[in-house]
Protein backbone atom coordinates (compact mmCIF):
# COMPACT_ATOMS: atom_id res chain seq x y z
CA UNK A 1 0.00 0.00 0.00
CA UNK A 2 1.41 3.43 -0.90
CA UNK A 3 2.51 5.73 1.91
CA UNK A 4 2.03 9.49 1.73
CA UNK A 5 4.97 11.62 2.84
CA UNK A 6 5.29 15.29 3.72
CA UNK A 7 8.70 16.95 4.09
CA UNK A 8 8.57 20.31 5.84
CA UNK A 9 11.26 22.47 4.21
CA UNK A 10 11.41 25.12 6.91
CA UNK A 11 12.85 28.64 6.84
CA UNK A 12 15.25 28.88 9.81
CA UNK A 13 16.50 32.44 9.30
CA UNK A 14 18.09 33.78 12.45
CA UNK A 15 15.77 36.73 13.04
CA UNK A 16 12.80 34.51 13.93
CA UNK A 17 12.49 33.79 17.68
CA UNK A 18 12.78 30.11 18.59
CA UNK A 19 9.40 30.04 20.32
CA UNK A 20 7.72 31.53 17.25
CA UNK A 21 9.37 28.99 14.95
CA UNK A 22 8.27 26.09 17.12
CA UNK A 23 4.66 27.32 17.08
CA UNK A 24 4.80 27.86 13.32
CA UNK A 25 6.24 24.39 12.79
CA UNK A 26 3.39 22.83 14.75
CA UNK A 27 1.00 24.58 12.38
CA UNK A 28 2.90 23.19 9.38
CA UNK A 29 2.82 19.67 10.86
CA UNK A 30 -0.94 20.02 11.33
CA UNK A 31 -1.32 21.14 7.72
CA UNK A 32 0.87 18.32 6.36
CA UNK A 33 -1.00 15.75 8.42
CA UNK A 34 -4.21 16.41 6.53
CA UNK A 35 -2.91 14.18 3.73
CA UNK A 36 0.36 12.60 4.94
CA UNK A 37 1.00 9.40 6.86
CA UNK A 38 4.60 10.43 7.57
CA UNK A 39 5.91 13.94 8.25
CA UNK A 40 9.63 14.77 8.26
CA UNK A 41 11.39 17.86 9.68
CA UNK A 42 14.93 19.14 9.03
CA UNK A 43 18.03 19.28 11.23
CA UNK A 44 18.14 21.47 14.37
CA UNK A 45 15.16 23.31 12.94
CA UNK A 46 14.24 24.96 16.24
CA UNK A 47 17.47 26.99 16.22
CA UNK A 48 18.86 26.42 12.72
CA UNK A 49 21.68 24.06 11.87
CA UNK A 50 24.42 26.71 11.85
CA UNK A 51 23.48 28.58 15.04
CA UNK A 52 25.52 26.54 17.48
CA UNK A 53 25.33 29.12 20.32
CA UNK A 54 21.53 28.91 20.10
CA UNK A 55 21.72 25.11 20.08
CA UNK A 56 23.73 25.27 23.29
CA UNK A 57 21.30 27.75 24.83
CA UNK A 58 18.17 25.77 23.97
CA UNK A 59 19.55 22.28 24.59
CA UNK A 60 17.31 20.05 26.66
CA UNK A 61 16.79 16.44 27.66
CA UNK A 62 15.05 13.84 25.54
CA UNK A 63 12.03 14.12 27.84
CA UNK A 64 12.11 17.93 27.69
CA UNK A 65 9.39 20.26 26.38
CA UNK A 66 10.33 20.18 22.68
CA UNK A 67 10.23 16.41 22.22
CA UNK A 68 7.14 16.25 24.43
CA UNK A 69 5.45 18.74 22.12
CA UNK A 70 6.47 16.69 19.07
CA UNK A 71 5.07 13.54 20.67
CA UNK A 72 1.79 15.29 21.34
CA UNK A 73 1.66 16.54 17.75
CA UNK A 74 2.25 13.06 16.33
CA UNK A 75 -0.42 11.53 18.56
CA UNK A 76 -3.03 14.23 17.97
CA UNK A 77 -2.57 13.97 14.20
CA UNK A 78 -2.18 10.18 14.12
CA UNK A 79 1.02 10.35 12.06
CA UNK A 80 4.54 9.00 12.00
CA UNK A 81 6.73 12.02 12.75
CA UNK A 82 10.43 12.28 12.15
CA UNK A 83 10.79 15.32 14.38
CA UNK A 84 14.06 16.35 12.76
CA UNK A 85 16.88 16.80 15.22
CA UNK A 86 17.28 18.91 18.32
CA UNK A 87 20.09 19.83 20.71
CA UNK A 88 20.03 17.15 23.39
CA UNK A 89 21.68 17.67 26.77
CA UNK A 90 22.30 14.43 28.65
CA UNK A 91 22.40 13.92 32.41
CA UNK A 92 26.08 14.87 32.68
CA UNK A 93 25.84 17.93 30.45
CA UNK A 94 27.09 16.53 27.13
CA UNK A 95 25.41 17.95 24.03
CA UNK A 96 24.32 15.92 21.00
CA UNK A 97 22.58 16.58 17.70
CA UNK A 98 19.78 14.06 18.20
CA UNK A 99 17.08 12.92 15.79
CA UNK A 100 13.78 11.58 17.10
CA UNK A 101 11.33 9.24 15.36
CA UNK A 102 7.81 9.09 16.81
CA UNK A 103 4.93 6.72 16.05
CA UNK A 104 1.24 7.66 15.65
CA UNK A 105 0.64 6.93 19.34
CA UNK A 106 3.18 9.57 20.32
CA UNK A 107 5.80 7.04 21.39
CA UNK A 108 9.49 7.62 20.62
CA UNK A 109 10.54 4.48 18.75
CA UNK A 110 14.07 5.55 17.76
CA UNK A 111 16.64 8.21 18.53
CA UNK A 112 19.86 8.88 16.68
CA UNK A 113 22.77 10.99 17.89
CA UNK A 114 24.54 12.35 14.81
CA UNK A 115 27.80 10.46 14.33
CA UNK A 116 29.58 12.73 11.87
CA UNK A 117 29.75 16.27 13.22
CA UNK A 118 30.41 19.07 10.75
CA UNK A 119 32.93 21.88 11.12
CA UNK A 120 36.25 20.06 11.34
CA UNK A 121 37.74 21.85 14.37
CA UNK A 122 35.00 24.47 14.74
CA UNK A 123 31.23 24.85 15.09
CA UNK A 124 29.23 21.69 15.69
CA UNK A 125 32.34 19.51 15.69
CA UNK A 126 33.88 21.52 18.53
CA UNK A 127 30.77 22.13 20.62
CA UNK A 128 28.87 18.83 20.46
CA UNK A 129 29.61 15.18 21.08
CA UNK A 130 29.29 12.64 18.31
CA UNK A 131 27.06 9.63 18.64
CA UNK A 132 28.34 6.07 18.47
CA UNK A 133 25.29 4.04 17.44
CA UNK A 134 23.14 3.74 14.34
CA UNK A 135 19.35 3.65 14.47
CA UNK A 136 16.86 1.51 12.56
CA UNK A 137 13.20 0.99 13.44
CA UNK A 138 10.15 -0.66 11.90
CA UNK A 139 7.73 1.93 10.50
CA UNK A 140 4.95 2.13 7.94
CA UNK A 141 7.80 2.51 5.42
CA UNK A 142 9.40 -0.78 6.48
CA UNK A 143 12.76 -0.90 8.25
CA UNK A 144 13.74 2.75 8.49
CA UNK A 145 17.20 4.12 9.24
CA UNK A 146 18.08 7.59 10.49
CA UNK A 147 20.91 9.88 9.42
CA UNK A 148 21.69 13.57 9.66
CA UNK A 149 23.12 16.00 7.09
CA UNK A 150 26.94 15.57 7.00
CA UNK A 151 26.41 11.81 7.38
CA UNK A 152 25.58 11.79 3.67
CA UNK A 153 29.27 12.10 2.88
CA UNK A 154 30.03 8.79 4.62
CA UNK A 155 28.62 5.82 2.69
CA UNK A 156 29.84 3.42 5.38
CA UNK A 157 27.03 4.55 7.66
CA UNK A 158 24.44 3.75 5.02
CA UNK A 159 25.98 0.31 4.46
CA UNK A 160 25.63 -0.32 8.19
CA UNK A 161 21.98 0.69 8.03
CA UNK A 162 21.59 -1.76 5.15
CA UNK A 163 23.12 -4.50 7.26
CA UNK A 164 20.31 -3.78 9.74
CA UNK A 165 17.87 -4.36 6.85
CA UNK A 166 16.91 -0.72 6.29
CA UNK A 167 14.87 -0.21 3.12
CA UNK A 168 14.27 3.50 3.80
CA UNK A 169 16.64 6.12 5.19
CA UNK A 170 15.43 9.47 6.48
CA UNK A 171 17.91 12.35 6.36
CA UNK A 172 17.28 15.53 8.34
CA UNK A 173 19.58 18.27 7.18
CA UNK A 174 20.80 21.85 7.27
CA UNK A 175 22.79 21.74 4.03
CA UNK A 176 24.10 25.08 2.70
CA UNK A 177 23.40 26.47 -0.74
CA UNK A 178 27.14 26.72 -1.47
CA UNK A 179 27.37 22.91 -1.61
CA UNK A 180 23.88 22.08 -2.84
CA UNK A 181 25.14 20.24 -5.93
CA UNK A 182 26.97 17.83 -3.66
CA UNK A 183 23.70 17.34 -1.75
CA UNK A 184 21.84 16.53 -4.96
CA UNK A 185 24.45 13.96 -5.98
CA UNK A 186 24.92 12.35 -2.57
CA UNK A 187 21.22 11.87 -1.84
CA UNK A 188 20.81 10.00 -5.11
CA UNK A 189 24.06 8.09 -4.66
CA UNK A 190 23.06 6.78 -1.23
CA UNK A 191 19.72 5.58 -2.66
CA UNK A 192 21.33 3.90 -5.67
CA UNK A 193 24.15 2.26 -3.69
CA UNK A 194 21.81 0.76 -1.13
CA UNK A 195 18.70 0.25 -3.27
CA UNK A 196 16.59 2.03 -0.70
CA UNK A 197 14.28 5.01 -0.43
CA UNK A 198 16.09 8.15 0.72
CA UNK A 199 13.84 10.82 2.22
CA UNK A 200 15.97 13.96 2.62
CA UNK A 201 14.53 17.04 4.31
CA UNK A 202 16.64 20.20 4.17
CA UNK A 203 15.96 23.74 5.40
CA UNK A 204 16.21 27.20 3.89
CA UNK A 205 16.96 30.68 5.19
CA UNK A 206 20.00 32.70 6.24
CA UNK A 207 22.05 32.24 9.40
CA UNK A 208 24.92 34.69 9.64
CA UNK A 209 26.80 34.30 6.36
CA UNK A 210 25.35 30.85 5.63
CA UNK A 211 22.49 30.48 3.15
CA UNK A 212 20.66 27.16 3.50
CA UNK A 213 20.02 25.39 0.23
CA UNK A 214 16.63 23.66 0.30
CA UNK A 215 16.17 21.03 -2.44
CA UNK A 216 14.47 18.58 -0.08
CA UNK A 217 13.73 15.44 -2.05
CA UNK A 218 12.51 11.88 -2.14
CA UNK A 219 14.64 9.44 -4.15
CA UNK A 220 13.62 5.91 -5.13
CA UNK A 221 15.76 2.74 -4.76
CA UNK A 222 16.61 3.12 -8.45
CA UNK A 223 17.85 6.68 -8.00
CA UNK A 224 14.82 8.42 -9.47
CA UNK A 225 13.96 11.76 -7.85
CA UNK A 226 10.21 11.34 -7.40
CA UNK A 227 9.69 14.69 -5.66
CA UNK A 228 11.94 17.70 -5.13
CA UNK A 229 11.51 21.14 -3.59
CA UNK A 230 13.14 24.35 -4.76
CA UNK A 231 14.56 26.99 -2.40
CA UNK A 232 11.36 28.31 -0.84
CA UNK A 233 9.72 27.29 2.40
CA UNK A 234 7.19 24.62 1.52
CA UNK A 235 5.71 21.25 2.32
CA UNK A 236 6.94 18.70 -0.20
CA UNK A 237 4.49 15.85 -0.73
CA UNK A 238 5.29 12.47 -2.23
CA UNK A 239 3.83 8.97 -2.46
CA UNK A 240 6.16 6.01 -2.00
CA UNK A 241 5.82 2.24 -2.24
CA UNK A 242 7.46 0.50 0.75
CA UNK A 243 7.66 -2.75 -1.23
CA UNK A 244 9.73 -1.25 -4.03
CA UNK A 245 13.19 -1.85 -2.47
CA UNK A 246 12.51 -5.60 -2.24
CA UNK A 247 11.52 -5.75 -5.91
CA UNK A 248 14.53 -3.69 -7.03
CA UNK A 249 16.90 -5.85 -4.99
CA UNK A 250 15.43 -9.02 -6.45
CA UNK A 251 15.53 -7.79 -10.05
CA UNK A 252 19.05 -6.35 -9.78
CA UNK A 253 20.74 -8.13 -6.81
CA UNK A 254 23.86 -5.99 -6.59
CA UNK A 255 23.91 -5.98 -2.78
CA UNK A 256 24.71 -9.68 -2.60
CA UNK A 257 28.08 -8.97 -4.24
CA UNK A 258 29.37 -6.70 -1.44
CA UNK A 259 32.81 -7.88 -0.29
CA UNK A 260 33.95 -5.79 2.69
CA UNK A 261 35.30 -7.49 5.82
CA UNK A 262 33.07 -10.47 5.19
CA UNK A 263 29.94 -8.30 5.54
CA UNK A 264 27.02 -9.27 3.34
CA UNK A 265 23.74 -7.40 3.30
CA UNK A 266 21.45 -9.90 1.53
Amino acid sequence: MPVNLALVQLDVSSQEPVTARIARTIDLINEASQTADVVVLPELWHVGAFDIPAAQEYAEALNGPLVTLMRESAASNGIWLHAGSFAERDTVGNLYNTSVLIDPNGEVIATYRKVHLFGFDTGEAAALCGGTDIAVAETVLGMTGLSTCYDLRFPELFRMLGQRHATTVMVSSGWPQARIEAWNVLVRARAIENQCWVIACNEIGVQGDVVLGGHSQVVSPQGEVVAKASTDECILYAEVDPEMPARVREDFPVLRDIRISGAFIH
